[in-house]
């Protein structure tokens, strides 16, 4: 008779790699694999391994992959793998834009908010619970309406729905921060409220930062197709995941037509899930208490 021991037994739980660590391994080994997309799209396209995205007129309408198209061509003739290569540097773009800009309104609010409470700390929350209450696609579509298209402004558009996160995030930290003692010490020094935001605050409350800009970055490009579905994000002779998904509906029809959406849609699935699964991996790394071992 064989007796079989668990593995456990010869491993101590120090030895197994973490949940954390394993999806954070995952996730930051699919984004960077997207960044080099972005970044060495333009030298592939030099070098005649990827043709021009906005290029169509020399190709044959729905043709299905083959060495020639390794992912096919559209009706109008563009190559797919071209148009999905280049669609990562459009949302990378957009994406890191966007939420960069939303980090750079809403952390320096919440703080400012969260140090000096009072009145506009009260007026700042109810402004912010206002937009959070907002759904973010919906938000992002009106105001896309009202900027236009562009990366800029696509970017704009993106960014507003995602400051009350920073803000609340980073204002609560600073309500429980704040009555800290080496900051009542700082104060009773003298120090500026400068001084004590920028000394003594921002590296105490940004530490779930980098956590929710990976989850909006993911949300962000998920919202970023939407706009591109509904013709409001890029222009047209940007390529742009969203908009080359609007474009494929007409192949649905026809029937057999499947290489015109499922690459774009699969670049899209798997770069959000890159992000998220980094996002919840850095969530667990940082935060001891979530740890899963």
């Amino acid at each position: 008779m064989t007796v079989r021991l668990p593995l456990s037994r010869f491993f101590k739980p120090s030895d197994r790699p973490s949940l954390s660590i394993q999806m954070t391994r995952i996730g930051l080994v699919i984004t960077l694999f997207f960044v080099a997309l972005a970044v060495l799209a333009p030298l592939l396209q030099g070098i005649g391994w990827l043709q021009d995205p906005i290029e169509f007129l020399d190709n044959p309408p729905y043709t299905p992959p083959s060495p020639q198209h390794w992912f096919g061509t559209t009706r109008l003739g563009y190559d797919v793998f071209s148009r999905t290569v280049f669609g990562s540097q459009a949302a990378l773009q957009v994406v890191v834009l966007a939420t960069l800009l939303s980090l750079v309104v809403g952390v320096p609010l919440g703080m400012v908010s969260g140090y000096l409470g009072g009145r506009l700390d009260r007026v700042l929350l109810f402004l912010m619970d206002t937009i959070y209450t907002l759904p973010g696609l919906l938000l992002s579509v009106t105001l896309a309406f009202v900027v236009g298209r562009g990366v800029l402004n696509a970017a704009i558009a993106l960014s507003i729905a995602y400051i009350p996160q920073y803000y609340r995030v980073v204002r609560n930290h600073t309500v429980s921060v704040k009555t800290e003692l080496f900051i009542e010490a700082a104060q009773a020094m003298g120090a500026s409220t400068w001084h004590v935001l920028r000394r003594y605050l921002f590296l105490n409350v940004v530490q779930s930062v980098p956590v929710l800009f990976t989850l909006n970055a993911a949300d962000a490009i998920l919202t970023l197709g939407g706009l591109g579905f509904l013709g409001l994000g890029l222009p047209e002779e940007t390529p742009e995941w969203g908009q080359d998904l609007r474009q494929a509906l007409d192949g649905l029809s026809t029937g057999g037509i499947w290489w015109t959406t499922l690459f774009p849609g699969l670049a899209m699935m798997v770069m959000v899930m890159g992000l998220s699964l980094l996002g919840e991996g850095l969530n667990e790394w940082l935060n001891p208490k979530l740890r899963v071992h």
